[in-house]
């Protein structure tokens, strides 16, 4: 076992609960048991904890900004898809995953009202009861038509959408040191006042297999990928879009990404030590999207398509919107599609339960043989 050591500063309360875990399991845990108890602990955890996250600036108290906050038109033109599907599939009903503060959903509801579609009844499935309050007071005027779930059902249909949920599922760490290969976890350092990273030995590795000698750490994804395994079984009816940012696998595991790709956003600033400040910043790692694309495959969907967000956008019809919108609002909805912002490191996975079909939103620039 090789250890590194790393300063903290923790809230007193999920530390305890953390070093509990820690104890419990023999003095050490994988770091997807810690992501997880430092983003969704009861009450403590990151998204469980009443902090601001999603703003414009540092000064809001936010941490990061997503697309829905970014501009109306992200969802309008996502709407102009999941109105498509929800056609193609016969159902009403539109499933969003992780809402953050509910602006997406504002978006694809006002939008499908738009289109004739006030009869799509919309159901939110979030951990987190502050985002979930703050989801309630946006939504206000579509009460009505919205519910939300703890949990996700055992039978579901309708089109399922999931804007940034893919990179905050608990990953798995795996270092090449010495060319062996080991789990990286996580311990207590040696003054028991914070948390060091420590290697354990492994039969696990990548899903593909990273060529060199040199030492290289990255992740695996079990838990994103039995998720949308279980999202399959249970989905009976209807079609699934996952927005986030990531790569196909050969790219993830390319041998010059030896750094892995967790990391850390907190003010709007970025940082790679997912063990300091722990609870009070959020923690991502990128999404492998051949390992999800598969895990639906393997379920049973029918893959729809896979692209970047710029050309998904602009399927979808974002320009048309861009044109009719002012110079700052042209200017926001750039940042969605621009190669150096969001439109290239951001991609979208669509899914069909039965039948594909040539979805708008894949039918210029669809890159699913890359996967």
């Amino acid at each position: 076992m090789t250890t590194k050591t790393t300063t903290n500063s923790l809230p007193i309360a999920l530390d305890i609960l953390i070093a509990r875990s820690v104890e419990r399991a023999g003095g050490w845990i994988g770091f997807d048991r810690f992501m997880a108890l430092a983003l969704y602990a009861p009450g403590l955890g990151y998204y469980a904890n009443s902090s601001a996250k999603f703003g414009h600036m540092p000064s809001s108290g936010s941490d990061f900004v997503t697309a829905p906050e970014l501009t109306p038109m992200f969802g309008q033109a996502l709407a102009a898809q999941v109105a498509e599907a929800l056609e193609k599939t016969g159902t009403d009903t539109v499933w969003e995953f992780g809402a953050g503060t509910g602006a997406l959903a504002v978006q694809l509801l006002h939008a499908l009202d738009e289109m004739g579609r006030g009869d799509v009844r919309y159901r939110i499935v979030d951990l987190s009861g502050t985002l979930r309050e703050r989801q309630q007071q946006a939504l206000v005027r579509y009460a009505d038509r919205v519910e939300w779930l703890g949990e996700l059902p055992e039978a579901m249909q309708g089109v399922v959408v999931g804007n940034e949920v893919l990179d905050a599922m608990p990953v798995q760490l795996l270092a090449r040191v010495g060319g062996q290969w080991f789990e990286r976890g996580v311990v207590r350092n040696a003054r028991a006042d914070g948390w060091a990273w420590a290697d354990r030995a492994t039969a696990l590795r990548p899903p593909f297999e990273v060529p060199g000698e040199h030492d290289y750490l990255t992740e695996i994804h079990p838990q994103a990928e039995a998720f949308v395994a279980t999202l399959a079984d249970r989905l009976k009816k209807g079609a699934a879009f996952f927005i986030d940012y990531g790569f196909p696998e050969r790219e993830y595991y390319h041998p010059q990404r030896h750094m892995g790709t967790v990391m850390c956003h907190r003010a709007h600033q970025a940082d790679g030590d997912p063990l300091s400040d722990v609870g009070y910043k959020d923690i991502t790692a990128h999404v492998n999207f051949t390992g999800i694309a598969l895990a639906g495959q393997e379920a049973g969907l029918e893959v729809l398509g896979y692209t970047s967000q710029a050309r998904f956008l602009l399927n979808c019809g974002l320009l048309e919107r861009m044109e009719q919108g002012s110079t700052a609002e042209r200017g926001m909805a750039a940042r969605l599609v621009h190669e150096h912002e969001m439109g290239e490191l951001f991609k979208v996975v669509g899914f069909a339960v039965g039948d594909a079909w040539d979805a708008m939103g894949f039918a210029e620039g669809d890159r699913s043989h890359t996967l």
